[in-house]
């Protein structure tokens, strides 16, 4: 079925850049909750709190009216933060119709039950066909015009055809997957590992070091993520390795930016106070960690992260802990 009316729930950079490609597609409406920003999309076409001065689409609305945005939609794209996620769409579940397609863009796990986001879809809309939008995707590259792809992955065939046209355009390219499994939890441990890069990166340990972190981490992200279900093969694509690299290596990276701040001695407590966009590893490592237990893996890179977010490891220590030399296979955990 055709996807007339789209709404994209969160007006900061990813949100925002992903409602400006879908409105040459379809009619687009997003939703924030700050005023100034809905004004300032509406009357000025840009959003200069996520996205400074770059022209977003003219056939992008925006409201502060979540319940409105909610009805009115034939398709629903979350770009929202992980710990408010259900709050949200908890808010609006009795204004969505049963076969409006629910697509994450969010790149996190809630803390409390750690479950990801389209987990949390099927239990607040069991009806609904739910999936995620997600790749190596800097908002600001995009919006600017820049080449990217991107990966749709959903379990329902039936809706995922029609809902990669509202996304696709010359300069940003939808493959689709079935496995959100996968998909979802690559967006989501790539964070993670950018922060032990970032850290490196803080305290000069150099492009070696850098590769090690990124190649490692992968393997850590691989061996979670088919333990939870997830397919090997996604971990070697754009879901996987693509957004890793990215996330690693990039100035525009939010969780790179935190791992620098703290291999450069910031205390956790002193960056989040200069930070008003979130870092999603951040929140989501502690969930991580609780997961790795469960399934019984060893993910040394995020057991040393975690350390240093919660305050019980510094920055130093932590990454001579993750690139410690051990004697063994390349294939072993270590």
């Amino acid at each position: 079925m055709p996807y007339n009316r789209v709404s994209i729930f969160g007006s900061g950079s990813w949100g925002t850049t992903v409602g400006s490609l879908i409105a040459r597609n379809a009619s687009a409406l997003i939703w924030g909750r700050n005023s100034d920003t809905i004004d300032e999309i509406n009357q000025r076409h840009t959003n200069s709190r996520y996205l400074g001065e770059i022209p977003i689409s003219k056939k992008l609305a925006a409201t502060t009216d979540l319940r409105n945005a909610a009805k009115e939609a034939d398709a629903l794209v979350l770009a929202l933060p992980s710990q408010s996620f259900r709050l949200i769409l908890d808010q609006v579940k009795e204004q969505i119709r049963p076969e409006v397609p629910i697509i994450s863009l969010t790149k996190g796990i809630e803390l409390e039950t750690r479950m990801r986001m389209t987990e949390i879809i099927a239990e607040l809309l069991p009806q609904n066909p739910r999936g995620v939008l997600t790749g190596p995707n800097l908002a600001k590259e995009i919006i600017a015009g820049s080449a990217a792809a991107s990966v749709l992955a959903m379990e329902d065939q039936e809706s995922i055809n029609d809902l990669q046209k509202i996304f696709h355009n010359r300069l940003f390219r939808v493959y689709t997957n079935h496995d959100v499994i996968g998909c979802e939890l690559g967006g989501v441990l790539k964070n993670i590992i950018a922060i032990a890069a970032g850290i490196g990166d803080g305290l000069g340990a150099g492009d070696n070091a850098r590769a090690a972190v990124i190649t490692r981490g992968l393997a850590e992200m691989s061996r979670l993520g088919t333990a939870m279900g997830g397919e090997s093969q996604t971990f070697a694509g754009l879901t996987g390795m693509g957004d890793l690299v990215a996330t690693c290596t990039s100035p525009q990276s939010r969780n790179r930016n935190v791992g620098i701040a703290l291999g450069s001695g910031m205390s956790m407590e002193e960056i989040l106070a200069t930070m008003f966009m979130v870092a999603e590893g951040v929140k989501s490592v502690p969930a991580v960690m609780a997961l790795a237990k469960k399934y019984s893996i060893e993910m040394p890179i995020v057991e040393e992260v975690f350390g240093v977010v919660q305050g019980n490891r510094n920055a130093k220590d932590a990454l001579k802990g993750v690139l410690r030399a051990g004697i063994g296979s390349e294939a072993e955990p270590n």
